[in-house]
């Protein structure tokens, strides 16, 4: 009985001091305006003294979501803020979808490809400047690489091996 007692205190110590812990670390103060930049996918960069826009990134990038931004902005500087293209992003097929103001729709292509590789640099290289309420698309797909094709290959080799080991085996 006196180690049921022992044993269930020392469970009840353990216990509570974890939730006391945890109790403590929710207290903890934290800036709200980093918090209100990364719950959501909602990240301000506003400027406080000047005209701001909002607008959106989706696709390739390392944080795709809502962006308040001062009104100047154009897409690589929306790209840097959003963190940079994944390895995987087109950037020869940037779109950037605006509705107007007169409710029409319009789909801006965009090629980054020569600003990013820096050869052949084009002197009439387009830098789309945003507008309120425009979203920029950055599409892209997983790519392959060497280490991808010797897998999969061996992957389907061992497949083949171990199908004509039991072929073998259950022939005998």
């Amino acid at each position: 009985m006196i180690r049921i007692q022992i044993l269930s205190f020392i469970i009840f110590s353990v216990l509570s001091g974890t939730i006391f812990a945890q109790q403590e670390d929710y207290q903890i103060r934290v800036n709200s305006n980093l918090l209100r930049q990364n719950v959501g996918a909602y990240y301000d960069y506003s400027d406080q003294s000047g005209i701001n826009i909002k607008v959106s990134v989706w696709g390739y990038v390392k944080y795709p979501g809502r962006y308040v931004l001062p009104a100047r902005t154009d897409a690589k500087d929306l790209i840097s803020y959003a963190g940079g293209i994944d390895d995987n992003a087109y950037l020869d097929d940037l779109r950037i979808y605006r509705i107007s103001s007169d409710s029409t729709q319009l789909l801006i292509k965009i090629n980054y490809e020569d600003l990013w590789a820096g050869n052949n640099l084009k002197r009439d290289l387009y830098l789309a400047k945003l507008q309120a309420g425009d979203v920029l698309i950055i599409p892209g797909r997983p790519r392959l690489y060497w280490e991808n094709y010797f897998n999969l290959a061996l992957s389907s080799l061992g497949f083949l091996i171990s199908v004509a080991t039991l072929i073998i085996t259950a022939t005998k």
